[in-house]
C-alpha cells in the first residue's frame, strides 16, 4: 500500500530521473566502445577484473541504473503500488553497485562515487516510506 506524501513522491521520483539521465548515456556509450575510451575511462582500470572490457558494466549501468531508474520514477510519480519496492530494489542496486566499483578499483573512492552511494541510500529509504511507513 502506497501511504506517502506528495513531497516523498517529487524527491523520489526526481532522484530516480537524475539517476537514470546520467546512467543511460554513459551505459551506452559502454556498450557501444567497451573500450571505455569514449568516456575518458582506461581499459586497465577493469582488465586485471572479472571483466577484461566495459561491455557487461555498460549493460547493467544502461539497463538497471539507467532504464530501471526511469521505469522506477515512472511508477514513483504515478504513485503505482509496486513503487516503493522498485525504489528499494534500485536504492539496493546503486549501492551494491558503488561497493563492487571500490572494492574492485580499489580506493580511494572518487567522490562521485560516495555521492551515488548516498543517493542509493535515500533511494532506498524513499522507497521504504513509500509502502511501508504510516
Amino acid at each position: 500500500m502506497n501511504v506517502a506524501g506528495k513531497p516523498v513522491v517529487v524527491a523520489l521520483g526526481t532522484l530516480q530521473v537524475f539517476v537514470g539521465i546520467g546512467a543511460v548515456p554513459v551505459g551506452l556509450m559502454f556498450i557501444l566502445d567497451p573500450s571505455g575510451s569514449s568516456v575518458g575511462f582506461p581499459r586497465e582500470w577493469v582488465s586485471d577484473t572479472l571483466f577484461r572490457n566495459y561491455l557487461v558494466p555498460g549493460v547493467f549501468l544502461f539497463a538497471i541504473n539507467g532504464i530501471g531508474s526511469l521505469v522506477g520514477a515512472f511508477l514513483t510519480f504515478r504513485q503505482h503500488a509496486l513503487s516503493g519496492l522498485c525504489a528499494v530494489g534500485l536504492g539496493a542496486f546503486l549501492m551494491a553497485w558503488i561497493v563492487v566499483q571500490v572494492i574492485t578499483l580499489g580506493p580511494p573512492p572518487h567522490w562521485l562515487q560516495a555521492s551515488y552511494f548516498v543517493l542509493g541510500a535515500v533511494e532506498l529509504l524513499l522507497g521504504w516510506r513509500m509502502n511501508f511507513d504510516a
